[in-house]
């Protein structure tokens, strides 16, 4: 049986520094920007020295990288639960948009400012592997939408065409989100999606 004094004291100790930085960075990139953020407010914000980031990542540009892969495998992980409790191939679709809605929901520092991936894409320069990154995130997406649509037609290449289709409303429906600060634009493109289904 666990020492419970122990297990209290664990549950009280600092973070390590990486995991402090991260999070800094998280809330500092998508409330402030990129380029408006400095590594001096993430070191405050995280409540290490300047050494310590530099023990975790080479450069800003490292810091970035890391904070993209963490946003990418966040929007992940809301998928996967709302996929868990999908009971058909259109319950699946509707998940990835669920899983968008549920990401605009959480409680950021200044208020819902759209897709943390699209924001960061828009102030890195044509090339940066910053961008790359969140064009497979992307890609991803649609490739998830693709996959579930092929449960419902035989035909693949209608079912790539509406996954395009599909992929389109959720980010246009984001980028309105980002500006409006909510998610209704999203639970709008939920409704679209469902017209959209069941024409197949």
């Amino acid at each position: 049986m666990p020492d419970t004094k122990q297990a209290a004291n664990a549950g009280s100790r600092p973070k390590p520094a990486r995991d402090a930085l991260m999070a800094a960075a998280a809330r500092r990139f998508y409330a402030d920007g990129l380029a408006g953020t400095g590594i001096d407010a993430i070191t405050a914000e995280a409540g290490v020295a300047k050494k310590s980031l530099y023990n975790n990542f080479s450069s800003k540009a490292e810091l970035v990288a890391a904070y993209l892969e963490a946003r990418h495998a966040e929007w992940l992980e809301l998928y996967r639960r709302r996929l868990g409790k999908a009971g058909d191939a259109k319950e699946r679709i509707l998940a990835v948009f669920d899983a968008y809605a549920d990401h605009a929901r959480f409680a950021y520092d200044n208020g819902f400012r759209g897709c943390g991936l699209l924001n960061a894409a828009a102030e890195l320069p044509a090339g940066d592997p910053g961008r790359e990154a969140v064009r497979k995130h992307k890609e991803e997406v649609e490739a998830i939408l693709a996959g579930h649509l092929a449960e419902l037609t035989a035909h693949r290449s209608r079912a790539a065409l509406m996954a395009r289709h599909l992929s389109f409303l959720l980010e246009g429906s984001m980028a309105r989100a980002g500006l409006e600060g909510n998610e209704q634009c999203l639970l709008d493109s939920r409704r679209l999606a469902v017209d959209l289904l069941e024409s197949l």
